[in-house]
């Protein structure tokens, strides 16, 4: 049986994501604060963690960076806030995905999922250094360098990295790169979520971002490495 531990201070909020959790054949845990929600991830095993952003004892921003020093556990984000800004701020910081609040039981248990199926059955190539121009991949370490530096990738600009450089010089379109990543089943994947990635993803890698060299776009199609590989 798959756990997941739920940090929500609100209670029946709480309440009905761990029934529809457990209809589900999940284990559950339910953690009110970002204390308790430490000292439970901390003493269990768990394959998933829902949290939210806002807790009374600080931000779940914060608790996601300090799992994220230790752990690749997905972590997905409850915030009643779509606004960019945060999109951008809790995938920057390792977040999986986000679900605003109000949402339906349906999406939640799908994202859920879809991120458990990712997590489990992603499985690192033959060669484990992936090499593109000034820009290395130790797909072990699950690390990136440009130029021997290391880059600070989420978990999710790691996979969209790997995936356009072991696809080097074609053309993914953008159902393409969100199958992979997300490997949609529903209509709850927002498209504009992606160009959030490329964007970030590019500030990181490209010497102007503003004109790509890596990471350029292909108008009406998708997007294109533009670099043969070799490490």
């Amino acid at each position: 049986m798959e756990s997941i531990l739920v940090i929500e201070d609100d209670e029946a909020l709480g309440m009905g994501i761990e029934y529809a959790l457990k209809k589900e054949s999940f284990g559950v845990s339910v953690a009110k604060t970002i204390h308790n929600g430490y000292e439970l991830y901390k003493s269990g095993a768990f394959q998933l963690i829902l949290l939210d952003v806002m807790l009374p004892d600080g931000s779940g921003y914060d608790l996601c960076k300090r799992i994220r020093k230790e752990s690749a556990i997905p972590i997905l984000f409850l915030t009643a806030c779509d606004e960019e800004v945060n999109v951008v701020l809790g995938l920057d910081i390792g977040g999986d995905d986000y679900i605003t609040k109000p949402f339906r039981v349906r999406e939640l248990i799908s994202r859920i999922k879809v991120a458990l199926r990712r997590n489990s059955s992603e499985k690192v190539s033959d060669k484990s250094i992936l090499g593109s121009g000034d820009i290395v991949i130790h797909l072990l370490q699950t690390k990136a360098f440009k130029d021997s530096r290391e880059l600070s990738l989420t978990p999710v600009e790691f996979k969209l990295l790997t995936m356009f450089i072991q696809n080097p010089m074609q053309t993914l379109t953008r159902d393409q790169i969100l199958e992979k990543l997300w490997d949609i089943e529903g209509e709850f994947v927002d498209d504009n979520t992606l160009s959030v990635y490329i964007r970030r993803l590019r500030e990181k890698i490209e010497a102007d971002p503003s004109s790509p060299d890596y990471i350029v776009t292909v108008r009406g199609m998708g997007y294109r490495w533009n670099r043969p590989n070799g490490v």
